[in-house]
This record gives structure tokens, C-alpha cells and sequence, in this order.
């Protein structure tokens, strides 16, 4: 009857009732301030300091019911960022659900701490009376009955309905805790579909970065394994030809050995373009050492111009290095361009490729761009384009933050 859990659900009683008055309180007050203010640019803030207070207050809520009443909900996601005069939190539908909360709590938390302590309390009292009604100058009567507790029978029966009051309090106070349980789950939790987005952006974050990893290993792989293999049997195939080239007997096993050797030059050219591709070598240094490498390969001059506050996640500095790339080498094709500058800015980052060429490009389906434009959108990147006929042709990238 008295269990663990029955101690833990008044317990949590006891905690919330003077945080669901203090808490409506403390929230409510920069709230309606900062709503009465929200004409000048300080409501504003103060009207999102309140709901911050009730994104914190939820948060207590979450933990207190996670580990004294066994309600698991997992905590929803942070509001996006976003510029502007309105701050993020004041249009986050799970800040404005923290806030409902908040003003719910007070009067259930009232009915959730009231109802059981008649029982415990009375429970209590009656059943501990026997122990000094004699004592009393004025005898007590039952409670809606005209017994009065002047005899030892009677208070008997009175100690007896005390503790038939303290056998049915566990369950009272269960009972009475299943609304706070629902709000608790219906308010301070992720909704459905949120979740779910949740779920599947951290699912295809896990999914891009493991990629990214595996294509690294590939690229080790080939350098440290097939690469050196290749760059050993070129150096033998070329001992060997030295060997033969005295003799005049073997003309045709020197040619063969030369094709073998020409061959295994060609091949070695191949897998060291294949790694490069898989993950540049200069990338291991930094995006902005990547693409200076290939602003000097460049054919037309381009200016670099690299300003990140932190260095981004490998997936996403892969995906921003080929792209600048491929940008670059649309520009040397196809632009008739002279020069063209790349200025890349965090966080995110944002790339900005400009280039001062005839212009008329387009995102077609199929063509390099709109492949570019996939590619950027699986780490919920954008591409846009300008490139009014006769330019400039600008094209800029940006990943989240």
C-alpha cells in the first residue's frame, strides 16, 4: 500500500505547489509587462524573457515528473534562429505550450495538493486521536453525524475511519496526479510531427556524416594501400627496363615491359584522381587551404576570401569544397569570365562564387547546377542564382547553422 511510488507521487506533491504559485507569478509579470510594452522595442524582449521563464519552469516540470512519477517526454527542440525584431521564442509553438502549461499548473497544482491532504492529514488525526481523546475538556463529534467521542468504542470507530482515510490516500493521490500527467505529456513534450522531423534530421545527419567517414576511409585505403602498391611495381617495371635495354635479343620482351610500365603510370595517375576526388588531400588543412589550392589551378584569376568563425562539420566542408569547385570550373568552361572572386563568411558557412562573364546560366533539370543544388539540400542547404544576361553570374550556398 505505502510503496516507493506512493511517496515519490507526494513528494512531487509537495514540490509543485509552491512552484506552481511562485512560478505563474514570476512568469506572468515580465509577460504581461512586455506585452503591455510590445508597441516600443523593449516589450519585445521582456515579453520573451517571461516565456523563457516558462520554457525553464516546463523543464523542472519534465524532470520532476520524469523521476518521481515515471512520465518520460523527451524535451522539444530549441527555437530555430532567426533575424529579425521578433525574437525566436516568442513564435515557437513549444514555448507558447511551456506558457499554457505554466498557467495550467497553478490551479491543478492546488486541486492535486488539496484533495490528498484531506485524506492524509484527516487520516492522520483521526487515527492518532485515540491515543489522547480522553485528555480533551470537550468531546468531538463524527464528522456529519451526531456520535459524539465520549466513549472508548467510539473513538475506536473514529481511529478506524482514520485509517480507512490513510488506506485509500495513496490512491487518491494517484488518482488526482492523472491530469497533471496528461499536461505534462500534451504540453511539455516534442509534438508528433516534430518529433518525427527531429528524429529523421538527426537520422540523416548520422547518415551524411557516416558517409562522409566511409568515403575517407576510401580515400585512405587507396592512398596508403593501392597507390603505394601502384607507385611499386611502376619503380620495378622501370628497373626492369633498365636491365633489359643492353640486350638486343629481347626487343620484344622490352616492349612489352614497356607497355607495362606505361600502363601502370596511366593507372597510377587514375587512382590518385580518384582519391583526390573522393576527399582532397589540402582538405585535411581547412576549407580555406582546400580552395586556395584550387583558386591557383584556376585558369583566370579568382579571389579568395575565407572568413569562418569555426571550422564546419566534415560533411558539410566536403560538400561546400566541391561545389566551389565544380562553380569554378563552370566559370572557366562556360562564362567567358575574366575574373572571378569566392568569399565564403560563417557561420554555416555562406558561399558567395562571382564571376564577371556573360551570364544567362540557369538551374536546369539535369544540369550542373541543379545537381549542385541536390547535393547542397541533403545537410538543408540553398542555392540560388543570379545571372542576368550579360552579368554578372553570382551563386551563393548556404548551410545551416
Amino acid at each position: 500500500m505505502f510503496t516507493r511510488r506512493t511517496w515519490a507521487e507526494l513528494l512531487y506533491v509537495l514540490a509543485c505547489l509552491p512552484m506552481c504559485v511562485a512560478g505563474l507569478v514570476v512568469m506572468l509579470v515580465p509577460l504581461l509587462v512586455g506585452t503591455a510594452l510590445s508597441i516600443t522595442f523593449v516589450g519585445l524582449p521582456i515579453a520573451a524573457l517571461g516565456v523563457l521563464i516558462a520554457r525553464g519552469l516546463g523543464n523542472t516540470y519534465r524532470r520532476l515528473a520524469g523521476s518521481l512519477l515515471g512520465v518520460r517526454v523527451a524535451k522539444p527542440g530549441p527555437p530555430a534562429p532567426r533575424r529579425g525584431v521578433v525574437p525566436a521564442v516568442l513564435i515557437n509553438a513549444a514555448s507558447w505550450r511551456s506558457v499554457l502549461y505554466v498557467v495550467l499548473k497553478a490551479p491543478v497544482g492546488l486541486v492535486t495538493f488539496v484533495v490528498p491532504a484531506l485524506f492524509w492529514v484527516y487520516g492522520l488525526f483521526m487515527l492518532t486521536h485515540v491515543t489522547y481523546w480522553f485528555g480533551l475538556p470537550e468531546k468531538l463529534s463524527l464528522p456529519f453525524s451526531d456520535i459524539r467521542i465520549d466513549t472508548w468504542p467510539n473513538a475506536v470507530l473514529f481511529a478506524v475511519a482514520g485509517a480507512a482515510l490513510l488506506v485509500a490516500a495513496p490512491h487518491v493521490t494517484h488518482g488526482v496526479l492523472v491530469l497533471d500527467r496528461l499536461l505534462v505529456r500534451g504540453l511539455l513534450g516534442p509534438t508528433t510531427l516534430s518529433q518525427r522531423v527531429r528524429d529523421l534530421e538527426e537520422t540523416r545527419a548520422h547518415a551524411v556524416d557516416d558517409a562522409a567517414a566511409r568515403l575517407r576511409q576510401i580515400e585512405r585505403d587507396l592512398h596508403d594501400g593501392t597507390q603505394a602498391r601502384m607507385v611499386a611495381l611502376a619503380m620495378h617495371l622501370g628497373m626492369v627496363k633498365e636491365e633489359l635495354a643492353g640486350d638486343p635479343d629481347l626487343v620484344l620482351t622490352r616492349r612489352l615491359v614497356d607497355l607495362a610500365h606505361t600502363n601502370a603510370k596511366e593507372a597510377l595517375v587514375e587512382v590518385r584522381d580518384l582519391a583526390r576526388g573522393i576527399h582532397p588531400a589540402a582538405l585535411d588543412k581547412g576549407l580555406d587551404a582546400a580552395l586556395a589550392t584550387v583558386a591557383s589551378r584556376s585558369p583566370i584569376p579568382v579571389t579568395l576570401d575565407v572568413r569562418l568563425e569555426s571550422r564546419p562539420p566534415q560533411a558539410i566542408e566536403m560538400i561546400a569544397y566541391f561545389c566551389t569547385a565544380e562553380l569554378l570550373t563552370n566559370i572557366a568552361k562556360h562564362s567567358q569570365a575574366t575574373e572571378a572572386s569566392v568569399t565564403i563568411t560563417g557561420p554555416g558557412p555562406r558561399i558567395e562564387v562571382t564571376d564577371n562573364g556573360i551570364g544567362g546560366a540557369c538551374v536546369k533539370p539535369g544540369a550542373g547546377l541543379a545537381g549542385l543544388r541536390e547535393r547542397v539540400a541533403t545537410v538543408d542547404g540553398t542555392l540560388t542564382l543570379s545571372s542576368p544576361p550579360g552579368g554578372p553570374t553570382t551563386v551563393v550556398i548556404s548551410f545551416p547553422a
